[in-house]
């Protein structure tokens, strides 16, 4: 008989998997293969005669009860380890002069071990930025609403995405096996949480089914995190042995990708940030004529950090926010609202995908 692996204390298992997930989202070997976000199914009407003036052109928007500069959110990426903590300073700096929102990885990490808050914790370095907790909806599950309201607290957040991660949890090693009783805990939350409720996927996008269960437990926000960016199934994959890496290979590129996550979330009237793939200022532009009402940015980010400092971060957003900016005046779009209703076209397999319907739960 195999002998049992030795027993590695929970806080000890998340703080190292916290430190392979970033080692390995600093390049992109972590890619979807094949699966692409098809906001390249989406094009923009060029307007030769705009009849605006570039200074008319504004990319203010309201999200989650604050006012952006424009409608970008550095999306949830760390913590829970020594390297997250200058990352998460960094980037919410970045946010907070822009304008921008700021999402933070899941805060299972300080649950679990009180010691790693301070990886978390940015608001003296981003006073006034839309700042988002995290935590996975089967941890969320088990934990009390009051507790729940101390973790958003602590870091001072405006809202909490509580994120959706199945594919990827069955890949890990310690990974949750039971998912039942989400959609209640969701219900719960959105009931008695004093701050906004995100539902948020981890790179496998959101079904018409999966919305229509959101919608009727009262959540108002989702996040489509959609097929196309960062497979974390492939993360996982990379971590793992035997038979759930095989799985994960197999399942790299399984997913609904972001362009059809952004239309059923829209089409059911949720306020929707489109993530998963997100690269350029074209990208959000495209999300956001889809219906999105923010883009959000994580992996590429990490790229610049890693490569250049606050500096390649700052010059990173500042592409996606010329190029948006750009993409609006050329669609005749004097506001994201303009852009939300610009004349397109969509085609390729984008359009098969808008023609799912929601069926039978």
């Amino acid at each position: 008989m195999r002998a049992p692996a030795p027993e590695v204390p929970a806080s000890e298992g998340i703080h190292e998997r916290k430190a392979d997930h970033l080692d390995l989202c600093r390049s992109d070997r972590v890619e979807f293969r094949a699966a692409t976000t098809l906001l390249e199914c989406v094009k923009l009407l060029h307007q030769s005669l705009p009849e605006l003036a570039v200074d008319e052109v504004t990319t203010e928007v309201e999200l989650l009860g604050r006012r952006l500069r424009a409608p970008v959110v550095i999306a949830a990426m760390t913590g829970g380890h020594e390297q997250a903590a200058s990352i998460n300073r960094t980037l919410a700096t970045v946010a907070g002069e822009r304008g921008l929102g700021f999402g933070l990885g899941s805060q299972r990490a300080m649950q679990r071990d009180p010691s790693m808050r301070w990886t978390y914790r940015v608001r003296e370095w981003a006073p006034d930025v839309l700042l988002l907790g995290n935590i996975g909806v089967v941890q969320a599950r088990e934990t009390p609403t009051k507790e729940l309201e101390t973790l958003v607290g602590d870091v001072g957040a405006d809202a909490l995405c509580v994120h959706l991660n199945p594919a990827m949890e069955l890949i890990q090693s310690d990974g949750d096996r039971d998912f039942r009783g989400c959609v209640r805990t969701l219900a719960r939350l959105s009931e008695e949480l004093s701050v906004p409720v995100v539902a948020k996927e981890t790179g496998n996008g959101l079904s018409p089914q999966t919305i229509e269960k959101l919608v009727a437990a009262g959540v108002r926000y989702v996040d489509t995190s959609g097929a196309g960016g960062t497979s974390w199934v492939g993360v996982e994959a990379l971590r793992a042995e035997g038979v759930r890496r095989a799985t994960g290979h197999c399942l790299w590129d399984w997913g609904i990708p972001t362009a059809p996550s952004i239309h059923y979330a829209s089409q059911a009237g949720l306020t929707t940030i489109a993530t998963g793939g997100i690269r350029s200022g074209l990208d959000a532009a495209r999300a956001i004529a889809l219906g999105a009402h923010a883009a959000g940015i994580a992996r590429p980010l990490l790229e610049a950090f890693t490569e250049e400092g606050e500096d390649g971060v700052c010059r990173y957003l500042d592409q996606v926010l010329h190029e948006l900016h750009s993409v609006m005046l050329l669609s005749g779009a004097r506001s994201i609202e303009e852009l939300r209703r610009a004349p397109k076209i969509v085609s390729g397999e984008l359009t098969a995908w808008l023609q799912a319907s929601a069926g039978p739960a």
